[in-house]
């Protein structure tokens, strides 16, 4: 297997239990899931379903960047909600992080997520 090489920024949230914010082998690099945590408080985003769901994608741009890449190097994002009646909202941020074309992806709904969030997104960037 290719070397490993672990990705870390102090702008995202620092990992909450055994796993590393994002990993690199060779050109792709598979960031670990980001619930919106903020990073300097490490407490739950709670104002709004929106407002988690940009935390996210804040914390995703930043584990990109300190890989030396960018949102628009993603792509595979996979996004895990609770409650897909919110897969509006997440498409209506995404546009604020995204541009054509876009990211291959997949929404699931799960039963529930870390800390009781409403929304985690995982993604892979090619360097």
């Amino acid at each position: 297997m290719a070397d490993k090489k672990i990705i870390h920024s102090d702008n995202a949230p620092a990992a909450i239990g055994p796993y590393s914010q994002a990993v690199q082998v060779g050109n792709l690099v598979f960031m670990s899931g980001q619930i919106p945590l903020n990073p300097e408080t490490m407490e739950v985003v709670t104002e709004s379903f929106e407002a988690q769901t940009v935390q996210v994608f804040e914390n995703l741009k930043a584990v990109a960047e300190a890989a030396g890449g960018s949102l628009e190097n993603v792509v595979k994002l996979n996004i895990y909600m609770p409650d897909l009646g919110n897969f509006a909202k997440v498409n209506e941020v995404m546009e604020r992080y995204f541009s054509a074309p876009y990211p291959a992806r997949a929404a699931l709904g799960v039963k529930e997520l870390p800390k009781g969030v409403d929304v985690e997104v995982e993604g892979i960037l090619a360097l």
